[in-house]
């Protein structure tokens, strides 16, 4: 982000339960970030809901996660929450219809979610795939997942945008991949950024999280 000429940044949330530097990852959102997300791993992290549901990966990082975090910390996440409705932008962390659990992964379910929203312009995340949705002023419907940087105008109609994951991709891409909202261009720039992959991967097996986690790094899935 530096060197971007950023005025403040956002995160939708499941700022930690995969990766193994949770306290660094919790810290600087909470610290730096102007509108701040809770996911359902943070959710479950803060003993807000039942880990039982998840993975049994997921239910080990989960509780790894806990432990390196401690009280102070699960408490400052505990007291966040899944969306930020707004005027002008709204924040989900998974869809405006259900912020926890719901993925918007295709044009039905995009759909049904901008058709809930009161905002031009709404940002999901969960899914760990960038997309853009715009439902035009007469009611259709068009685009999908982006699979390469590209800025998209949003000048007309009502999106739903998700800027893919920092970490833990889930299409193919190991990069990190994040946007920039312009909100005087009125355009959203999708953005992948190569980091240090390996030693990500290498962080989590040191840490004896499962191994499955390290692996699908390298392979965005």
């Amino acid at each position: 982000m530096r060197g971007q000429n950023i005025a403040e940044w956002w995160s939708l949330g499941d700022m930690v339960g995969y990766g193994a530097d949770p306290v660094y990852c919790a810290r600087t959102c909470l610290t730096h970030a102007e509108r701040q997300l809770a996911g359902n791993h943070d959710l479950a992290v803060a003993a807000r809901i039942d880990r039982s549901v998840f993975t049994a990966a997921s239910q080990e990082a989960l509780r790894w996660t806990a432990q390196q975090l401690g009280p102070g910390l699960r408490a400052e996440i505990g007291r966040l929450l899944p969306s930020e409705p707004g005027p002008e932008v709204s924040l989900f962390h998974a869809s405006p219809r259900d912020p926890i659990w719901e993925y918007v992964i295709n044009d039905h379910l995009a759909r049904e979610n901008l058709e809930r929203i009161d905002s031009d312009l709404a940002f999901v995340g969960h899914t760990h795939v960038p997309s853009a949705w715009r439902l035009s002023p007469d009611g259709e419907l068009s685009g999908g997942p982006i699979d390469r940087p590209t800025t998209v105008d949003l000048r007309e109609g009502r999106w739903l945008v998700n800027p893919g994951s920092v970490g833990q991709p889930r299409d193919g891409d190991a990069r990190a991949a994040w946007a920039i909202h312009d909100s005087d261009a009125g355009h959203v720039q999708f953005i992948r950024t190569p980091y240090d992959v390996a030693n990500a991967q290498n962080a989590i097996l040191n840490a004896e999280l499962p191994e499955s986690l390290a692996n699908r790094l390298s392979i965005g899935r």
